[in-house]
């Protein structure tokens, strides 16, 4: 049984005379069932910090007049244009509304100011293919389908798929804050692209690690000590560009030879070993750091100023300095970036023990064993990146670097 929502029962208004044909909604607005069909009339209150706040006359007037402007084309089953004046949720107020919740998220560090500004560009997608005045609740698939090939003017398939995905959440958020009554039907030309095309698209795009010989020519061609040690505790760990622009000095402990420090992506522990190279490298990058700005105080590597080496884009200053390295080396590749290691380290990481690589980048686990398992052993997790320290300098000995 639907429990009844006490809220609503509190500050609802009544009717303002006997006949009136309208019925308050818990979102706000006069309503009335027409051919099956909730119809909205106007509002008769605003939610203002997660409570309704009744408007002046509850609004019963302008939502009459707008009812009597209406009623027999929706009688007649006549569509009315998705472009209206009336007070129901448009495309601009529910990408104003988003926002600023995933702005406030951001705001508290739930969310990257990267990941803010995706949002944000995918609201300036809807606005530009629906216009500001579309009403959310009036678009249908033929809609979707529009915005699907708009989409696809400028993304491949992954891309493609995280801006659907993005997309839906501005409606998913609309009715779960019941701004709308019912979740919007998409149709069928909304989907995301299908498994077989994404595999046939990373097919396309062959393989985007390092071979042994390149991996090492790049770790001796750094052109500082920071970069070098950025580079081998990538290769070490899988760590991306964001995660070792992000880690502090808390969470490496050189004098035995470890890192603890979560993966900043999703919150997941993350622990693992150094490489003999990897821990002089980050003694060599210690011993050069700049003095900090204040609130960079804990993170270990910085730049010359003092300032992070992490930026809220997708060309930040790692990206850009490893990028000119490969091009140094004629090694440049579109696919193969920093990012790269992180493939490398995955990929042979896993051939000795697959949990403890996943544990080691900070995957989210996803199958069942994971909620039971407690911990990793540090015996699994060495034996992961010893296996990658021998793949990538074929049991050379120690090295110096």
């Amino acid at each position: 049984m639907t429990k009844p929502n006490t809220a609503f029962q509190k500050t609802k208004p009544p009717k303002p005379f006997k006949d009136f044909p309208l019925t308050p909604h818990p979102s706000g607005k006069w309503c009335k069932s027409i051919r099956g069909k909730l119809r909205y009339f106007g509002r008769w209150g605003h939610r203002v910090n997660g409570k309704m706040i009744r408007v002046e006359n509850d609004g019963w007037r302008e939502a009459l007049e707008l009812y009597e402007e209406r009623k027999d084309k929706h009688y007649a089953g006549l569509p009315i244009s998705k472009n209206t004046d009336d007070d129901a949720l448009t495309i601009a107020s529910l990408c104003n509304q988003f926002l600023t919740w995933k702005k406030t998220r951001q705001l508290n560090d739930e969310l990257t100011l990267r990941t803010w500004k995706t949002y944000y560009a995918a609201a300036e997608r809807l606005i530009r293919v629906f216009g500001n005045r579309a009403v959310v609740e009036n678009l249908n698939g033929p809609d979707f389908e529009k915005l699907r090939a708009d989409i696809t003017k400028t993304n491949k398939g992954i891309a493609t798929k995280n801006e659907i995905i993005r997309i839906r959440s501005f409606f998913n958020f609309a009715y779960k804050s019941e701004l709308i009554e019912k979740p919007i039907r998409y149709g069928v030309g909304f989907d995301p692209p299908s498994r077989k095309t994404l595999r046939i698209e990373s097919g396309k795009k062959g393989v985007r690690m390092f071979s042994p010989d390149e991996l090492r020519s790049i770790i001796d061609a750094a052109p500082t000590v920071t970069l070098k040690a950025m580079i081998l505790i990538g290769a070490n760990s899988g760590m991306g560009n964001s995660d070792i622009g992000r880690l502090t000095l808390s969470a490496v402990n050189l004098e035995k030879g470890w890192v603890n420090f979560p993966r900043q992506k999703t919150g997941t522990e993350r622990r693992f070993p150094l490489w003999p190279e990897t821990a002089e490298a980050l003694r060599a990058s210690l011993a050069t750091r700049p003095k900090p700005l204040r609130k960079n105080a804990d993170l270990f590597f910085l730049r010359p100023t003092g300032s992070s080496w992490t930026r809220e884009t997708a060309n930040g200053p790692l990206s850009m300095e490893f990028r000119d390295l490969l091009k140094s080396l004629g090694l440049y590749e579109k696919g193969r970036t920093f990012y790269s290691l992180r493939r490398g380290f995955q990929t042979i990481g896993e051939e000795a023990e697959p949990i403890a690589t996943s544990h080691i980048m900070g995957h989210i686990p996803a199958d069942m064993a994971s909620v039971y398992r407690q911990s990793i052993s540090d015996e699994r997790l060495k034996k992961v990146t010893d296996h990658v320290h021998d793949w990538l300098f074929e049991n050379m000995a120690c090295r110096n670097f």
